[in-house]
C-alpha cells in the first residue's frame, strides 16, 4: 500500500547513508525540492546522486551538494551557468563524477526497471566515455555495452496522485520521473495535491501505484506549516 503524508520528514524517513538516490528533474522542472530539503534535514550522507544535471543555483539538488552529503554524481549535464556549487566541489576533489549521455541515462534506468541485465548502445562509441568498456559491431554498426542504473531510493515530483498512488505529471516536469519510479527499491513522490481514488482517468495515469511507496502531499504540508505558524 502507498502511504500518503503531509510531513516531509516522514516521507524521507529511513534513507540510509551511502544510498544511491535517483532524483527527478530537468533543471528545476520536476525537481522534488521539498523532498530534497527533507533529506538534508534527515542527515543522510555519502550519497550517490543520479540525475539529469548536477544542481542549479543554491536550491534543490545544489543545496544537497552544498551540505556535503553527496560523494558521487551520475548525470548528463554537470555544468551550466548556475552550477557553481557542483563546479567548486568537483574542482576541489570533494565529489566524484560519472558523465552519461542523456538518452543512455534514461535507458539505463529503464533497463533496471524492466529487469534487463545490460544492453548495447551506439551513443558514446569512439569517445572517452567508451574507454575500457566492452564494444561490439552489430550489423555493421559499433556499440558500447551499458549496464542498468538501479536506485535504493527515487525522489520524484508529479502533479497529482490519487490515494492509491497512481500518478500524473504536468508537461515537461514529467521528464525522468516515470523511469526512476520503476528503477528504485523505494519510490517517494511529492505532488501538488492528492485526489480521491477514481478521480484520475486510468487512461491518463503515467506511473501506476505499484511503483509508488510514499507520497508527500504538498497541499497538506503547506497546511501544517500554516497551522504551526
Amino acid at each position: 500500500m502507498t502511504s500518503i503524508t503531509g510531513d516531509p520528514a516522514a516521507a524521507v524517513a529511513g534513507i540510509a547513508d551511502g544510498s544511491t538516490v535517483l532524483v527527478g528533474g530537468f533543471g528545476m522542472a520536476g525537481m522534488p525540492t521539498t523532498l530534497i530539503e527533507a533529506v538534508i534535514d534527515n542527515g543522510a550522507t555519502d550519497l550517490t546522486i543520479v540525475s539529469n544535471n548536477a544542481g542549479n543555483g543554491d536550491t534543490g539538488l545544489a543545496a544537497l551538494l552544498a551540505a556535503g552529503r553527496v560523494r558521487r554524481v551520475i548525470c548528463s549535464f554537470p555544468r551550466q551557468a548556475d552550477s557553481y556549487v557542483f563546479d567548486e566541489l568537483y574542482r576541489s576533489g570533494r565529489i566524484d563524477l560519472e558523465v552519461v549521455p542523456q538518452g543512455n541515462l534514461a535507458e539505463r534506468m529503464r533497463a533496471a526497471g524492466a529487469g534487463i541485465g545490460a544492453f548495447f548502445c551506439p551513443t558514446g562509441y569512439g569517445t572517452e566515455l567508451a574507454e575500457g568498456r566492452e564494444t561490439r559491431t552489430i550489423d555493421g554498426r559499433d556499440y558500447v555495452l551499458e549496464y542498468p542504473i538501479r536506485g535504493d531510493v527515487a525522489l520524484i515530483g508529479a502533479h497529482r496522485s490519487d490515494r492509491m498512488g497512481n500518478l500524473v505529471y504536468r508537461k515537461t516536469a514529467r521528464n525522468f520521473g516515470p523511469v526512476m519510479a520503476t528503477a528504485a527499491d523505494l519510490t517517494i513522490v511529492e505532488v501538488s495535491a492528492v485526489v480521491e481514488t477514481g478521480s484520475i482517468d486510468p487512461e491518463v495515469v503515467v506511473t501506476p501505484s505499484i511503483y509508488v511507496d510514499r507520497v508527500l502531499d504538498l497541499s497538506a504540508a503547506t497546511s501544517l506549516v500554516s497551522e504551526a505558524s
